[in-house]
């Protein structure tokens, strides 16, 4: 099950930097062709907005998955373990609900705009509400091994 989670990890990160490059380089390409030649490639505009939308969930997925989100420390520094742990049982479970309406309004938008396409590329303009529904359903996953993993350290007492 580790070997999953770190290829999956993997997989997502090597995303996000092909994402990232591409970005780079097609704004790039953009900027010196409009100010060098006077002209422009349009249908990049409307890539790299495609790809900023998938590079921001799954993003979002690397920060969930390795603890780097924002979190503010204040009262729960000040618990001790235990009830760190419930609190993290709560807070968890909260998450775990906003994902399951994440993903479920994600995916009817998805549904609901797969028929319409961008102006210029043609794509299907759901693409972008897909990016939600994966990372909702990942971030889930996530959610659920932790407050599994939680959960039965606390039904073990350890407080680790």
């Amino acid at each position: 099950m580790k070997s999953l989670a770190v290829f999956v990890g993997k997989t997502l990160e090597m995303l996000v930097v092909i994402i990232l490059a591409s970005m780079s380089c097609l704004v790039f390409l953009n900027v010196v062709l409009r100010y060098g030649f006077n002209s422009s490639i349009n249908v990049t505009e409307e890539v790299s907005r495609y790809l900023f939308v998938w590079l921001a969930f799954l993003g979002a997925i690397l920060a969930f998955s390795e603890n780097q989100h924002v979190s503010v420390t204040m009262l729960t520094s000040k618990l001790s373990e235990k009830k760190r742990k419930v609190l993290g049982l709560f807070t968890d479970s909260a998450m775990l609900f906003c994902c399951y309406l994440m993903v479920s309004g994600s995916w009817t938008q998805f549904k609901l705009n797969l028929n319409n396409l961008a102006p210029i590329s043609g794509l299907p303009q759901g693409i972008t509400f897909f990016a939600s529904v994966i990372a909702g359903l990942l971030i889930g996953i996530l959610l659920l091994t932790r407050l599994i993993t939680t959960a039965s350290q606390l039904v073990k007492g350890d407080n680790q």
